[in-house]
Parts: structure tokens; sequence; C-alpha cells
């Protein structure tokens, strides 16, 4: 009993240990160059980075990740790294959190996710990444992209997942025309739709500035019936392939059916879980 008593507090110390690293700041100025290529996460509207952790600690359970660490963005932009990554890191990853988590400012969350990368290739002096999005997480990655996709000075977008991007709008009454999914929407053969409400239009600028043959793209979609997540129709999904596929090294979906293709489920689904995992780090 005494010996169980013993265990129980030491595991408990270690515990209260690793929640501390994991919260403290990242106060440090030296550089730690790391040779491993990290993998950036984006939540979604209203949603933190805590959205995040269930693939995280999936891929951790499957040895393909042996260090996280959180990047938390202020309204202000401003980028405060909490944990750190080891030199010799084993596919690093790194949790975003925005505390200004409802802006539908698309721009803005572009910068965000700028910030984020220039903050890791400060500190860890990273060439290349992937990047992971769900819902309008994928906004971030796809802003990011008009705003960097040409500039040689930042890292190497390697792999992308989208997760239930709503690249053509929501199907919701009351949302602005510019994030509204237009009506009667069809695409053709090439992803590309018959309606852009303006917001698309902008983002088809990344057809320009998508680097040629670099990029592997994943978009992951959930449908629990009637071609819908329950938040986002699966064909507004489908337009990210005429913004990407021209130029991406591959583009490939993946479908989810039942009730854990739901929305707010996907980045919960074990069965996301192993093509996640197989598709970034071939576990």
């Amino acid at each position: 009993m005494k010996k169980k008593k013993v265990l129980l507090s030491i595991l408990a110390i270690t515990s209260l240990f690793l929640t501390a690293c994991y919260s403290q700041a990242d106060t440090s100025t030296k550089k730690t160059v790391v040779t491993g290529t990290p993998t950036i996460f984006f939540h979604g509207y209203g949603s933190s980075y805590h959205a995040e952790e269930h693939m995280v600690n999936a891929a951790k359970k499957a040895g393909a990740v042996d260090s996280v660490i959180r990047a938390q963005v202020a309204k202000s932009g401003k980028v405060t790294l909490y944990g750190t990554w080891k030199k010799d890191a084993k596919n690093p990853v790194v949790e975003v959190g925005y505390d200004n988590n409802r802006s539908q400012n698309y721009e803005l969350l572009g910068q965000y996710a700028t910030n984020v990368v220039k903050k890791l290739q400060k500190r860890y002096g990273i060439k290349k990444m992937n990047m992971v999005g769900h819902s309008q997480g994928n906004v971030s990655i796809i802003y990011y992209m008009l705003q960097n996709g040409q500039n040689k000075k930042m890292p190497k977008l390697v792999k992308q997942v989208d997760m239930a991007g709503h690249f053509d709008g929501l199907n919701y009454e009351g949302l602005p025309a510019a994030t509204r999914q237009p009506a009667g929407l069809k695409l053709d053969k090439n992803g590309k739709p018959n309606k852009m409400n303006s917001t698309y239009k902008e983002m088809t600028g990344v057809r320009k500035t998508y680097p040629k043959g670099q990029v592997s793209v994943l978009n992951i979609i959930g449908d629990k019936g009637h071609g819908t997540d329950g938040t986002v129709e699966n064909i507004s999904s489908l337009t990210l392939k005429y913004l990407v596929a021209d130029r991406a090294k591959s583009y490939k979906v993946v479908k989810f059916t039942g009730k854990m293709a739901q929305h707010s489920k996907l980045h919960e689904n074990p069965k996301v879980d192993k093509v996640l995992i197989k598709f970034l780090w071939g576990k």
C-alpha cells in the first residue's frame, strides 16, 4: 500500500512537471536548428489549439511524433511559443492557437499564420514544413500561401492537409455574401465552381502564387448524409481542387462517412487519424 502511494505521488509530480514545461513560455533568444520537418496545426472558427490535441496525441501514440510545442497568437499578431523542441526532434509539431478566434478577416488570418512561421524560423531555423487545417484553419493556410507562396525566404511547404474546408462559403442564411456559399453551386471536372463568392475569387489568386510541383495536398471531407458534414457542404470543400491541384505535386480527396464524419468530430475520428498519420509521416 505504501509503495502504491509513493508511485502515485511520483506520477503526480511528473505530471505537474510536464504540464509546467508545456505551459511555460519559451523566452529564449538562442536559435536551436531543428532538422526534422515540423507540422503546423491550425484550428477553426471559435475554437482553440485543444481541437488539435486528439490528432497530435494519436500521432505520438503511433510513434510518428515525439516533440510538441504550442504557438499562441495574440490579437495583435504577436506569437508566443510554449514548450521547446529538441534539436533532434522527430517530426516536431506545433499546435497553433488564435486569441482572435472569431475573426472573419481572412487576410489577417493569413498574417497570423505568417507570424507563426516566422517565429519558428527565427527560433528553430526551419527550412520546410507541413500544414494541417480544420474548417477555418484552412483559410489560414490558403491566405498564407497567397501572401508567401512565392517568397523564397520562407520555409518550403511540403505537405498540406485540408479538413472540412469551406472554400466557396457556408450555406447559412444571414451570412454576408462574401462568405456564403452561392446558390446552385456546381463544379466542373477541374473543381472549378460555376459561381464564386468574392472571398473565393480572392482565393483564386493562389493559382499563381502556389509553388509548382512542390506540395502534396490531402483534402479530407466528411459526409454524414446528403453531401454535408453538418456544417460545410462537400461541394464547397471540393472547390479546393481548382485552387491548388494544377500546381500541386499531388492532390487527393478522402471522404469519411457516418456519425464521426460530422464537422467537429472529424478531428477526433480514429480513422481520420490513421489517414493523416500515413500521409504526413508514412506510419
